[in-house]
This record gives structure tokens, sequence and C-alpha cells, in this order.
């Protein structure tokens, strides 16, 4: 399932370029091209899903794959001490509909993150 207007659902077909640093049967991880760490990777379902909530409903499997591959990526990229962010909507400043997972690592994280 994909929406042909979604940026994401370009970048999983390959019509978009990313930086990629994983991919799964189920997911894309690619660097954001806006960092807001030293390290902040995005990871995203290969299918389409506007948030976490819907994908974990409609797709479990994907939702697993999803939170697998974010650690993996946090490992792999990260320090060891990483945030995982899933903005949910318009006023949680999420700014495309498909589902994505933000790694961020590399500095020190303050609380509340705003």
């Amino acid at each position: 399932m994909s929406d042909p207007d979604c940026l994401f659902c370009k970048i999983v077909a390959g019509d978009i370029p990313a930086d990629k640093v994983g991919e799964t049967e189920h997911t894309v991880a690619f660097r954001d091209i806006n960092p807001q760490a030293p390290t902040h990777v995005l990871v995203i379902p290969k299918v389409h899903q506007p948030d976490i909530g819907s994908l974990a409903e409609a797709e479990p499997e994907a939702a697993v794959a999803l939170l697998r591959e974010a650690r993996r990526v946090a490992d792999d990229e990260g320090t060891g001490s990483y945030r995982l962010v899933f903005n949910t909507g318009a006023d949680a400043f999420q700014t495309v509909f498909h589902c994505h997972g933000h790694v961020l690592s590399g500095r020190s994280l303050t609380w509340p993150p705003g």
C-alpha cells in the first residue's frame, strides 16, 4: 500500500534519492536532511500509514520491524543513548503524513523536549 503523492512512498519506491543507512523487508532508514542531532535518522515502514498508531493497528508486524530497525540504527550510528520520536498530527509538527520515527543521538538531549 502506497500513496503516489507521498514523499516517503517515493523514497521507498526509489523515485527520490535518500542517504540510506539500512533497509529491511518492512523498513527503510535514511539520514534526515535537516538533522537536529549528530545522528538523526528517519526509520519508515515501506507501507503507507499516516502515523505509528495507525501502523500498529493495521500492520503490527511492520510496527515491530520499525522499532527493531530504530534500535539497530541507534546501536550502529549512535552513542548508546538515543531518543526515538514519533510526531503524530499537525499540532505535533508532523509534516510528512507517512509514519516515521526520528532516531536522535550524539549529543545531550534535554527534557522536556519542547
